[in-house]
């Protein structure tokens, strides 16, 4: 009998380490480093949602630079289905490309104004070089239905959308390539409060529809609690705990947790933050 394959989380983040080289302040001192990761250790598997909560300064965008392959990490590796990111050949690299995307926090700047909603949405499609234009304007097609948005959209401009919308359009582009796992750094944090649950509605569909994984990165627990199956604590570049939202939450051990829980504002509208 052959021996059973070992499982293979769809994406393993191993003792990953960041640290940036800072100009020098005088010559003949030595140049300043900043650490924003030191060893941080995480796995999502298929289909499910890990949220990475922390202050500004925590780490948390570096993560997601590296999990992307924007950033080469000091050390530590990031696998995804098994393919170490950061050693592929830049046309293997390229290829995976097509398993991960990325939705940003300002759903406005993330979106050329002179590009057309078309062009903006098939953009991924277009850098892997395997479609024909008609083709693109398909696929974007059933994106923009995905996340609730018609064809005649296609040939608007962002300026012609409100926050939500475009962020939509965001997500369309995200998904056009049917990727298996989705980086969301602050995918709402620039929307209203009542808009925010509409995109984070929108998301926990899309997942079930298409079985994508989220990456969340978030300062916002309530967001995270809304999304997430688990969420990583990141401090001063280190994961401090980990858990499912509501245990975690609820029963803070590290000091740093039950700080960021001590200053979430209780006084918020359930239908979004019902986490406390």
């Amino acid at each position: 009998m052959s021996s059973a394959q070992p499982h293979v989380p769809l994406l393993e983040v191993q003792d990953l380490v960041r640290h940036y080289t800072l100009p020098r302040e005088s010559l003949f001192a030595p140049a300043p480093k900043v650490q924003a990761l030191n060893g941080v250790s995480f796995s999502l598997e298929a289909g499910r949602s890990l949220g990475i909560v922390g202050e500004s300064g925590s780490g948390k965008s570096t993560i997601a630079r590296l999990v992307m392959a924007l950033d080469r990490p000091t050390s530590g590796s990031v696998r995804l289905m098994g393919r170490d990111l950061h050693r592929l050949p830049r046309d293997q690299l390229q290829a995976a490309r097509r398993d991960i995307q990325m939705v940003f926090q300002d759903p406005y700047g993330s979106l050329d104004p002179r590009q057309t909603v078309e062009r903006i949405v098939a953009e991924p499609l277009a850098a892997l070089s395997q479609s024909t234009r008609a083709q693109q304007r398909e696929r974007a097609a059933e994106s923009l239905a995905a996340v609730g948005l018609r064809s005649s959209d296609l040939h608007k401009y962002p300026h012609e959308f409100s926050g939500g919308q475009r962020q939509r359009i965001a997500i369309a582009r995200a998904l056009i390539t049917r990727p298996s796992l989705i980086v969301a750094d602050e995918p709402v944090s620039a929307l209203d409060v009542s808009v925010q649950a509409q995109v984070l509605n929108l998301m926990q569909d899309l997942q079930q529809q298409f079985g994508i994984s989220y990456l969340l990165i978030s300062h916002d627990l309530a967001v995270v609690n809304h999304l997430c199956d688990d969420v990583c604590v990141l401090h001063r570049g280190l994961v401090v705990e980990r858990g499912a939202p509501g245990d975690l939450f609820a029963h803070a051990e590290h000091p740093y947790t039950q700080a960021l829980l001590a200053a979430v504002p209780r006084a918020e509208p359930p239908s979004v933050r019902k986490m406390l």
